[in-house]
């Protein structure tokens, strides 16, 4: 069995099918998918007709972002639209449901409502959208919105030394809990790196679909990956959140 993490799409309905078309998949493989399924690109709810579509099929591990609980209140009450998403993609999340039955829309709402905060695997790896900040571990994290907003573990190791010794005093405690751990919402493009990115046992997987980078698909085993085409190229009628 393969395990492969997915990294943000944010509506990205093109992308998303070139790296399940790359993976070649597998019936047993297992596909975790680390958040921010949508706002950014046009294909929004499509992509999310896409991923329960999968899940009928496939072993599918869904893991919640911050653009996902934005959409998620909106579609439990169309007043609740938030200033900041509207302007963050939420416009062309909202755009992606028209002519999408009330049906269809409530399917939707509760998968957004099912999303796990983080998800530890048998060999104790764990996934999450952004970070957490309890030095003891996400299951002592006091701030649950921590799981899809912090950006601090990730900001905290690009300060670091990439090469830190484990048996260091200034390896980061709240890491040390987990084999590895694989995250998204920190587009890697933010530091001119187009793929995945490693720093001690973390792995970012966030390569920049929502602006002008790919989506990746990760083997978590063998850490080789695929990537679709960049999604201005799939979207050349489009701004993205490029704006």
């Amino acid at each position: 069995m393969r395990t492969f993490a997915i990294g943000d799409i944010h509506g990205g309905l093109k992308a998303l099918i070139q790296v399940l078309n790359k993976l070649e998949l597998q019936e047993e493989d297992k596909l975790i998918f680390m958040g921010d399924y949508v706002d950014g690109w046009s294909e929004s709810s499509l992509v999310i007709r896409l991923l329960i579509q999968l899940s009928e099929n496939f072993e599918c591990i869904f893991i919640k972002g911050n653009h996902d609980v934005w959409c998620q209140k909106w579609l439990k009450d169309k007043n609740n639209v938030d200033p900041t998403w509207y302007l963050h993609g939420g416009k062309e999340t909202l755009e992606s449901y028209d002519g999408l039955s009330d049906e269809e829309k409530k399917q939707h709402l509760n998968f957004l409502e099912n999303l796990l905060l983080y998800y530890i695997d048998k060999e104790n790896r764990l996934f999450l959208h952004a970070g957490f900040t309890s030095s003891h571990g996400v299951k002592r994290e006091r701030f649950k919105e921590s799981f899809y907003y912090d950006r601090s573990l990730w900001e905290m190791l690009v300060s670091m030394d990439t090469n830190l010794d484990k048996d260091s005093i200034f390896y980061p405690k709240r890491i040390q809990h987990y084999k590895e751990i694989y995250i998204g919402h920190t587009p890697t493009t933010n530091y001119n790196e187009a793929n995945p990115m490693n720093i001690a046992n973390v792995w970012n997987v966030d390569t920049g679909a929502a602006f002008k980078g790919k989506i990746t698909g990760l083997n978590i085993d063998t850490k080789e990956f695929v990537q679709s085409d960049n999604l201005p190229d799939l979207y050349p009628n489009e701004k993205g959140r490029n704006k």
